[in-house]
């Protein structure tokens, strides 16, 4: 990507040298489950500014005032969850790195989400990369002349508000033990607020409570990692703590039904030079002739969960429920990461935060390798220099 440092990283590179990047890595933290690739991405100065360009035109839509009539179908009846604030606190939107018509690499749009990601965990993680491979500690994973210090102080803003950290958690089933665990605890240990399970909150009346040390704190604020598409009808859980759905007296960061609106469901309703063709496949008249370049995702799934890549016909023909379907183009990732032994594809997910009566901002970045059909860790199972990693850009 940038010739020179990639250059550079390559010729230096070593497996001792990842091994020793990846106990560094977790130091003092839980091991990581999920394969962290042995590069960053360096991302040149061209390509940034049309990941820029790409986030805009999205947030361009969502800031539309119809947007939440637009979106009023996404969240499924059973999972709709009362006092829904005015917009999102986290959005991101993942790019595949492609070849456009003059051959110049561009962003195209594949997946969003109006939910956290790995906030805490991508500071951290670029971090390591810069210590463990002595990279120029000018390279940056932050947009917008953010430091490791005024993003935090930004992250905590988002998070925290005019609340006490004590009274605020980090929520999630079976918390301590999610693959993304090690991004609770850097976010914990960043901004002071609580990890907790699902299983450890308890309700009175309309209060939500967990105890600490004999005393019973009133939690006023939840920063929500639960994904309900994880549960999917298994509703017992609730039973022994609380049940999201009812009328609560807590504010939730980011409400639960913007997972929906903000997804594969707003797709459809996106057009521009970096988003890829995408339908309702209940809307698709004639079924296209050339289906081998399309792909067939269920609106509601979690990493990739029921993704139809090879579509036939019958796949189409066979599905009772086309509304909550989407037919996309697919998209052809370039192999422009240069590993030792060839090309890798990767792709890179922008993530903004949204402070309450403010503009969204864009952050900072995610990013994954592959060389597998789909980018997701389970389909890059047997490779090296593939897996989870950071954007690093130049000042």
């Amino acid at each position: 990507m940038i010739k020179e440092l990639r250059t550079r990283f390559n010729t230096n590179f070593s497996q001792e040298k990842y091994q020793a990047f990846l106990k560094q890595l977790e130091e003092g933290y839980p091991e990581i489950t999920f394969r962290v690739a042995e590069s960053p991405i360096l991302i040149p100065e061209a390509l940034k500014q049309k990941l820029i360009a790409a986030g805009d035109e999205i947030i361009a839509l969502i800031k539309q005032d119809n947007f939440k009539e637009l979106t009023k179908n996404a969240i499924p009846k059973e999972w709709l969850v009362p006092n829904e604030n005015e917009q999102p606190h986290f959005l991101t939107f993942d790019f595949g790195l492609c070849k456009d018509e003059s051959g110049e690499i561009s962003p195209m749009l594949i997946e969003m989400q109006g939910f956290p990601s790995l906030y805490g965990f991508q500071s951290h993680l670029a971090n390591q990369y810069k210590s463990a491979y002595e990279l120029d500690t000018k390279l940056t994973p932050f947009f917008g002349g953010l430091t490791e210090e005024s993003y935090f102080q930004l992250l905590k803003k988002v998070i925290v508000g005019n609340y006490q950290p004590h009274e605020v958690v980090l929520m999630d089933i079976d918390a301590l033990n999610q693959k993304t665990a090690i991004d609770f605890f850097v976010t914990a240990s960043k901004i002071g607020i609580k990890i907790l399970p699902l299983e450890e909150i308890k309700k009175e009346g309309k209060k939500l409570f967990y105890r600490q040390d004999d005393e019973k704190i009133q939690i006023k604020r939840i920063y929500n990692r639960l994904i309900f598409d994880e549960i999917a009808n298994n509703t017992s859980i609730f039973e022994n703590s609380f049940d999201p759905r009812e009328e609560l007296d807590i504010e939730w960061i980011t409400h639960p039904n913007w997972f929906y609106r903000i997804s594969k469901y707003t797709m459809p309703f996106l057009s521009g030079k970096f988003v890829t063709e995408t339908r309702f496949l209940s809307e698709v008249d004639a079924i296209p002739s050339d289906l081998e370049n399309y792909v067939l995702k269920p609106l509601f799934s979690f990493a990739g969960m029921g993704v139809i890549i090879d579509v036939k016909q019958s796949d189409i023909t066979d599905i009772t429920d086309p509304e909550n379907w989407i037919l996309q183009r697919k998209v052809t990732y370039e192999p422009i990461i240069q590993a030792p032994d060839g090309g890798v594809k990767a792709e890179i997910r922008l993530m903004y935060l949204w402070p309450d009566g403010e503009e969204p901002q864009l952050c900072i970045n995610l990013a994954r390798l592959s060389r597998g059909k789909m980018i997701g860790v389970r389909y890059n199972a047997d490779f090296d220099w593939v897996g989870g990693t950071v954007g690093l850009m130049q000042h």
